[in-house]
């Protein structure tokens, strides 16, 4: 109850931020950012595109990766607009595929750009059973494993750039408290719902991608929480119900500028030098679930995971 409290009333935290903090003002103290290049999943809309817009604002290059590369010029256009001399790369990248994945790093890679700043935002909410083209259910498959396989392609990169340039990378994943809805074990639930249908609960199935995303560099790895917010996540359940459910909950929702506070303040901010391995909401360290800050459970997960993106993903369920 006074965790709820303090969430309404935007108490400040000891980092300075509460809820009720944007993305702007929590990148105000940030240095310039000019000499940063950052790749963004997600950021045609809601969050991920508020927070490739304040990025552009403090000066970083912007790579936006998406499927639809006209969502991606609408994107860019609305950055140009405002900052005119936003340096904004466009890729196509769909995290549902990991022969996509594999296109976009080895299409990135012949640029030559550095990469300082991989921020993980891209989100799904599958209402329908759906099975990928490498035979994992959509949710996880787009939430969580393509984002992993994208991670660990762009990993040599990151230590890569930080040794030339002595700027530590920082790689956010911007979760969901949901993740501690799931419990149980999580690779015999996968393996349940990717082969049937008839058990499919996409509040479980979400859930549990962003449980997998809270699981010896210069570069750091942080998850965030955003907040509740109305983004298109829902946009395949739009409707009465939908409407109801949101003004139901109006007195916890931020805005989209808040919601991007967190993940701002995680990739931007002197504070998070060197702090690594956390989980915050609000701009501040927040407490994960037990699953969620299991290391047997991430690692069996992390195994699972690497069979899945450079095995045979449709057997490891067999």
């Amino acid at each position: 109850m006074l965790e709820t409290g303090k969430y309404l009333i935007g108490s400040i935290g000891p980092s300075g931020y509460g809820s009720k903090s944007t993305a702007e003002q929590v990148t105000e103290s940030c240095p310039d950012l000019c000499s940063i290049t950052a790749i963004i999943t997600g950021a045609t809309s809601g969050i991920g595109a508020e927070t490739a817009r304040v990025l552009a604002k403090r000066g970083a290059r912007l790579v936006l990766p998406a499927r639809s590369l006209k969502a991606a010029e609408d994107a860019k256009a609305r950055i140009v607009s405002e900052f005119p001399d936003s340096e904004i790369v466009l890729m196509v990248l769909d995290l549902s595929s990991l022969n996509s994945v594999r296109s976009f790093v080895a299409e990135f890679e012949s640029l030559n750009l550095p990469l300082n700043l991989l921020i993980n935002n891209a989100g799904k909410f599958s209402h329908g059973h759906a099975i990928s083209e490498d035979g994992v259910e959509m949710t996880f498959a787009t939430n969580y494993l393509g984002h992993f396989l994208l991670t660990k392609l762009l990993l040599n990169k990151m230590i890569e750039t930080a040794k030339d340039t002595g700027v530590q990378g920082r790689i956010v994943n911007v979760s969901s408290s949901i993740h501690s809805w799931f419990s149980g074990d999580l690779i015999r639930y996968l393996g349940l719902i990717t082969k049937n249908k008839s058990i499919y609960d996409a509040t479980r199935a979400y859930a549990l991608s962003k449980l997998a995303n809270e699981m010896e560099a210069n570069v750091t790895v942080n998850c965030v929480h955003p907040g509740i917010v109305r983004t298109r996540l829902t946009r395949d359940r739009e409707g009465p119900i939908t409407d109801l459910v949101f003004f139901l909950a109006s007195k916890f929702l931020k805005t989209i500028p808040q919601a991007a506070a967190t993940t701002c303040y995680v990739a931007t901010h002197p504070r998070l030098e060197n702090v690594s391995g956390k989980y915050l909401a609000d701009c501040n360290e927040a407490s994960t679930s037990k699953l969620g800050s299991n290391s047997t459970e991430a690692a069996r997960l992390w195994s699972v995971s690497e069979r899945m993106v450079f095995g045979d993903s449709k057997a490891v369920f067999d």
